[in-house]
């Protein structure tokens, strides 16, 4: 009888392990073939994805690391870098310069949100909106989130429109959801 109530007890610990450990796991997505561990900060998750190396690179020639590694919170529209390869060829090259810098800046700035706002967050704010939803960058410029059919999608200031490819990646100091286009800002 106590090696029944013995080995009861030991599945019960085991599944509950297994289902907190799954959880765990089941929060983050993994991005660019890589886990993005909440307790770490938007851009030690972000060095770690291979989906992301040009927006890494970019953030670092912007001089934004200590930026996106302070307390935010922030939430981060993050462009795969098949997003920068569709920019016209030569663009990316040009912004990295460092006599662009102020350009580049702005442009990533308008991909971060001072809030830490999920999907969940983003859809109810556009449905209260009647579907689409204005919201203001750390970079001035303004972006239309709309929700519909499951899927949100972000709309900057010249008409380009970008799809939440990946989203609440959940970090120390906000949220990141994955894009496949680069948001510009009227220049």
């Amino acid at each position: 009888m106590k090696l029944s109530t013995l080995r009861v007890l030991a599945v019960s610990a085991m599944l509950s392990v297994s289902a907190i450990s799954g959880a765990a796991f089941a929060e983050n997505p993994m991005v660019g073939g890589a886990p993005m561990l909440e307790t770490k900060d938007i851009i030690d998750n972000a060095v770690n994805s291979a989906d992301h190396t040009t927006l890494v690179a970019a953030v670092k020639a912007a001089g934004l690391v200590e930026t996106l590694k302070g307390a935010g919170p922030f939430t981060v529209l993050a462009p795969v870098n098949a997003a920068f390869d569709a920019l016209p060829a030569g663009t990316v090259d040009n912004l990295l310069k460092p006599e662009n810098k102020d350009q580049l800046v702005k442009i990533l700035t308008c991909h971060v949100i001072a809030a830490k706002a999920m999907a969940a967050d983003i859809t109810k704010m556009a449905m209260d909106d009647g579907g689409e939803h204005v919201v203001d960058t750390v970079g001035g410029c303004k972006l239309t989130l709309k929700a519909a059919d499951g899927k949100v999608t972000i709309t900057d200031e010249t008409g380009g429109v970008a799809n939440v490819t990946i989203a609440d990646v959940v970090q120390s100091n906000g949220v990141i959801h994955v894009i496949d286009k680069v948001l510009l800002p009227k220049m």
